[in-house]
């Protein structure tokens, strides 16, 4: 069996244009050393699937939960969609023995890092929401994900922000971090606060929670996630920057 085909069971779905699913496979390593063949990376496809896998999820939680505020929504929807929880569903696909990658990713272990296999699995998303609109896109998304999610699990993830944003903070050197309540609203028997956290007197994130606790979580993972997007796309300019330069020296 084509290993597309292999891919395509492991999903539940089949394609309608094969060439949606393999779109979504070409890292941009294997790009830009395949430009003279029309070859594009999957970064186009990842952006899509990340909206589509929000939307979703958000989707999926507002209605599970329906008398959970905005505050622990957002800290729930986090930890569905972090990079951990998208490399666990590539694990289980197989998408790493699927990816095209350049030489130079190859060598370096690209097929089983996390950020990669991450952004994948939103491309995937991207390629199933073209190809078959988005009811397709939230079956497969519920399959592989939603559905498969313990509670248990995400609660865990949300009490890891804590010690993650400490760990980012002390890699640095004169870092300092705190935490301000900037606001309150509704009555006393359904108060909302508003929590940031501040790293070096700057606002870091911001969260919104049922009590001062919850909010201060929900701005510690606003902040880890936006460190995280933030060390991919820098991870992916590096590795872009290095393909041309290979290039350029040929």
């Amino acid at each position: 069996m084509h290993t597309l085909q292999v891919l395509e069971k492991k999903l539940g779905y089949t394609f309608r244009c094969k060439e949606q699913l393999q779109a979504a496979l070409y890292h941009s390593s294997y790009a830009n050393e395949h430009r003279c063949c029309g070859v594009s990376s999957n970064e186009r496809l990842e952006f899509l699937g990340d909206a589509v896998l929000g939307l979703v999820t958000a989707d999926y939680l507002y209605h599970k939960h329906p008398d959970l505020p905005e505050g622990d929504l957002t800290r729930m929807r986090a930890a569905l969609v972090c990079e951990e929880s998208l490399y666990e569903v590539a694990q289980s696909l197989g998408l790493g023995n699927e990816l095209r990658l350049g030489k130079g990713e190859e060598a370096g272990g690209g097929r089983c890092r996390p950020s990669i296999l991450a952004d994948a699995t939103e491309s995937v998303f991207a390629a199933v929401y073209l190809d078959g609109g988005m009811e397709a896109a939230r079956a497969l998304i519920h399959r592989v994900l939603l559905d498969k999610e313990q509670e248990e699990a995400v609660e865990e993830r949300r009490r890891d922000y804590k010690t993650e944003l400490q760990e980012l903070v002390q890699r640095r050197s004169n870092q300092t971090l705190h935490y301000e309540m900037i606001g309150a609203t509704g009555p006393d028997h359904a108060k909302l606060f508003t929590c940031a956290v501040l790293l070096n007197g700057q606002t870091a994130g911001t969260g919104t929670g049922k009590s001062k606790k919850e909010a201060e979580q929900a701005a510690e993972a606003e902040r880890v996630e936006a460190e995280k997007k933030a060390k991919r796309e820098a991870n992916r300019a590096a590795q872009k920057s290095r393909s041309e330069k290979k290039k350029g020296d040929k």
